[in-house]
């Protein structure tokens, strides 16, 4: 787990936490932004400018479409795009490519029996920093609990909290449809 904040917010500057979703890559240098998001199989980009103070945070479900390597594919649910997306949110904001530093978080295989989406996403990610030449200096990923990243942008700090899978919610028990007969008959309008 990352260490938690380590500096308080400066008194009256309002705090506002700002919830990044599935598709989702936003930038700031506000010190008042605070970016969260939850994350199963998913994976999340923390990337920060320790000269310039700008951070970021990404959250993509899917590494790439099948059959996309090596090509820039628009569509805010896979990796190679959300990735792109960051970099030049944070460049325009004042941020150099050559000084940023990343985390990654997610990547879980929550589900024993199903394909190993977390750790395509996890590959993925490392695999891209690698190729880009930005420095991976923490990662939290794959393992099968789900997690929560709180990311201050404007200082680069992360707080990462897991869940351990016997804590989660237990999955709802499937209803059985019932027969006609169970059901009785049915008045259309």
């Amino acid at each position: 787990m990352t260490a938690p904040f380590s500096r308080p917010m400066e008194i009256g500057s309002p705090r506002r936490k700002v919830t990044v979703m599935q598709g989702d890559a936003c930038a700031s240098a506000d010190p008042a932004v605070e970016y969260t998001t939850i994350l199963g199989s998913c994976v999340a980009t923390a990337l920060y400018d320790p000269v310039a103070k700008i951070g970021g945070l990404n959250h993509f479900l899917l590494a790439e479409p099948a059959g996309s390597r090596n090509e820039t594919v628009v569509d805010e649910h896979f990796g190679v795009y959300l990735m792109e997306l960051l970099i030049n949110e944070m460049l325009a904001l004042g941020a150099k490519k050559s000084r940023l530093k990343a985390r990654l978080y997610g990547g879980a295989n929550m589900h024993v029996h199903l394909k190993r989406i977390g750790s395509d996403n996890a590959a993925f990610a490392r695999a891209f920093l690698a190729r880009e030449g930005i420095a991976l200096v923490h990662e939290d990923l794959e393992g099968q609990n789900a997690r929560r990243i709180n990311f201050k942008p404007a200082s680069g700090q992360v707080r990462c909290t897991t869940t351990v899978a016997a804590a989660a919610p237990p999955v709802a028990p499937v209803i059985q449809a019932k027969s006609r007969e169970e059901r009785g008959d049915v008045e259309l309008f």
